[in-house]
């Protein structure tokens, strides 16, 4: 069974900085991606990546996040520096745009 799994979700100050983790199992997805989707707003991609360098970001977080992986560990990560509240969301993980996670929650707040 093919499934994806994220962690690393908590509750951050504006100007912090955190980092998500999926891992995927049973099988190495091509293509992977976080996205989003905070309260009353639709489900935003927020970064893709495709094989290992092949990378695309949504502008509202181009220059404060970075998407990367970890081929031995079959992860990617995301990680997100100055953050604001517009950030706050539940982060999901996908792979090949098929398999998605249960999401973690990403809160930034005093």
């Amino acid at each position: 069974q093919f499934q994806v799994a994220e962690s690393g979700g908590d509750l951050v100050q504006p100007g912090g900085s955190l980092r998500l983790t999926c891992v995927a199992s049973g099988i190495s997805f091509r293509v992977m991606a976080w996205h989003r989707q905070a309260p009353g707003k639709p489900r935003e991609m927020v970064a893709r990546i495709k094989g290992s360098n092949d990378i695309i970001y949504a502008d509202s977080v181009k220059g404060r996040f970075t998407i990367s992986r970890d081929v031995p560990k079959n992860a990617i990560y995301l990680d997100m520096t100055n953050l604001s509240p517009e950030d706050t969301a539940v982060y999901y993980c996908s792979g090949a745009d098929t398999y998605w996670g249960q999401g973690t929650q990403v809160t930034v707040s005093f």
